[in-house]
């Protein structure tokens, strides 16, 4: 039987290239994002490519009720999942909100992926080996974490606000994995480098290719195959099958910032989690 590995953000850039490369290595796939279109093209294509199962499920990871809403379609056909990889992630030029009225950026860069692994924890114990795995940033480096500011931050700094969202993936990760008493699960971060990919168009093609722009003076650019690379190994590598909480790159272990170590801050941010989703993670 087939691994099985759900994929969010999966109709581009990273997730886009992490589903080709899993589906080679013979995983089977449950993709989402926001397209319809291009998520059922991907899905199709990689079913006749590679003869693997994949199936597209559309979902707004930035609503609660959308999240709920895919979780359920997604236990009502699958009784076990092998590899969840949070990946979807965006950056807003202006300040917006989700319809749960959250600031977008942290609603769909954490708050949607902490709401999908809660709900996805039954089907995730039945495997042998769950991995799960937070694509975060190296912009997470540098930027303090302060939970009243999450939901309607007092200013808004797009930079801020994005490198705080990657925080959050880091925080989430050491957070679980403390209060996780489950060993068949390990969950890690990830920070996939300086990709090129639609990230950032949504700023406006100027800001896009500024983004482009600092990775290629630094010799940084990766292509989204490149930046994948670290994210398949924490999938699929036995020499990974029991690490947990850590933070790797270029697929190895790297020390995260600072902050991302502060207890009191790993746990208001998961009681602030917990509370905007309505959910209580381990009792």
């Amino acid at each position: 039987m087939n691994k099985l590995c759900l994929i969010t953000g999966a109709t581009s850039g990273i997730g886009k290239a992490a589903a080709k490369e899993l589906a080679k290595l013979g995983f089977d796939l449950i993709l989402t994002g926001r397209s319809e279109e291009k998520g059922k093209q991907l899905s199709d294509l990689l079913n006749e490519k590679y003869k693997v199962k994949s199936e597209f499920i559309r979902c707004d990871i930035s609503s609660l009720k959308d999240v709920r809403e895919f979780a359920e379609k997604v236990k009502s056909k699958y009784d076990r999942l092998n590899v969840l990889i949070n990946n979807a992630g965006s950056r807003f030029s202006e300040y917006q909100k989700s319809s749960d009225e959250i600031e977008l950026t942290f609603a769909t860069n954490h708050l949607g992926h902490f709401l999908l692994t809660y709900l996805l924890l039954d089907i995730l114990k039945k495997s042998d080996n769950a991995r799960v795995i937070n694509v975060s940033s190296s912009a997470h480096y540098g930027k303090q974490m302060d939970i009243d500011d999450l939901v309607s931050p007092k200013e808004y700094n797009r930079s801020l606000i994005y490198g705080r969202s990657k925080l959050a993936n880091v925080l989430f990760t050491y957070e679980f994995v403390r209060r996780n008493n489950n060993s068949n699960i390990v969950m890690n971060a990830v920070d996939p480098g300086g990709v090129a990919t639609n990230f950032a168009k949504n700023e406006g093609f100027f800001r896009w290719l500024k983004h482009i722009g600092f990775y290629i003076a630094k010799r940084q650019l990766l292509t989204p195959k490149q930046g994948a690379e670290t994210v398949i190994y924490l999938a699929s590598s036995e020499d990974v099958k029991n690490v947990t909480g850590k933070f790797f790159y270029e697929k190895k272990e790297k020390r995260s910032s600072d902050e991302s170590y502060d207890l009191n801050k790993a746990k208001g941010l998961w009681e602030l989690s917990e509370q905007l989703c309505g959910v209580k993670f381990f009792t």
